[in-house]
């Protein structure tokens, strides 16, 4: 495909899709921050009343979000140099996740 969009989505309320430069010192750097934005041994109500334990998951993933639109040109996924596309799982429970992608094709409109 030469033009269009690439949706990508997962279908978990404790999952989350992002771009970063994935390194090593971001990577921990955005745990870190995480941790100091939903931390996880604070206590939730969610956990009191499902009993999980993984209300800082369903928050971290609720403020990143399930999914990203990366637009396709010349056949390729328009990133930035050092930009990846990539799963945040915080979940306390290992569990199978699916994501799904959706290529959109791009139409010429009418030009001005």
């Amino acid at each position: 495909m030469e033009d269009g969009v690439a949706c990508v989505f997962v279908a978990h309320s404790t999952c989350a899709i992002t771009t970063i430069e994935y390194e090593p010192g971001l990577i921990k750097d955005l745990k870190d921050a995480l941790e100091v934005i939903a931390p996880a041994n604070k206590k939730y109500a969610h956990d009191n009343r499902w009993g999980d334990g993984n209300g800082y998951a369903h928050i971290r993933a609720s403020l990143i979000g399930p999914s990203l639109c990366i637009p396709i040109e010349k056949g390729k996924l328009v990133l930035g140099t050092w930009q990846q596309i990539i799963l945040i799982d915080p979940n306390n429970k290992s569990r199978t996740r699916r994501v799904t992608v959706t290529i959109l094709k791009g139409t010429a409109g009418p030009s001005s």
